[in-house]
């Protein structure tokens, strides 16, 4: 049992850690460098990376991070690691609730409301739109990478109480 909770451990750091990446590079390039570029050029991209992101290498970080952190806090709990379970769980939980459901409730229907925009050829119209959808997309973002860097560490202090 203690070699799967340790590999079950390992995953749940890897899985946490590589959506914190994800979440965290839009924070502090991505969307910085779209908001530099030509506002009809930064809808154009990024309706077309929003398309290109429901891909099999971005599903499992995504989408089975709470599964495998969840996984993981019943085999800590089962094998008797109480404050390891607890960590993994709570790290489940973060992830679930701002995470995942964030995404769905707030970042996926602008992404969609964006793929349904024509891109304008009047630079002041792409513009107007793109401040809209750029600063109200990117504190939620935040929030997502906020989260995803807690799940990280709360994952990381629960392999440190095996």
């Amino acid at each position: 049992m203690r070699s799967t909770v340790l590999g079950l451990s390992i995953t749940s750091v890897v899985f946490s850690g590589a959506i914190f990446g994800f979440f965290y590079a839009w924070v502090c390039s991505t969307m910085w460098g779209l908001d530099r570029a030509d506002p009809r050029v930064a809808i154009a991209a990024m309706q077309a990376m929003n398309a290109s992101v429901r891909n099999a290498m971005f599903f499992p970080a995504f989408f089975l991070t709470p599964a495998v952190l969840g996984l993981t806090a019943a085999a800590a709990h089962f094998s008797g690691r109480g404050a390891a379970a607890f960590w993994f769980c709570a790290a489940a939980a973060i992830y679930l609730v701002f995470g995942l459901m964030l995404t769905f409730t707030v970042n996926v229907p602008m992404n969609k409301a964006l793929a349904a925009t024509a891109v304008p050829g009047d630079i002041a119209a792409a513009r107007d739109i793109w401040q809209d959808y750029s600063q109200r997309w990117q504190v939620w973002n935040q929030a997502r990478a906020l989260a995803s860097g807690i799940a990280l560490a709360f994952a990381a202090l629960g392999v440190s109480r095996l």
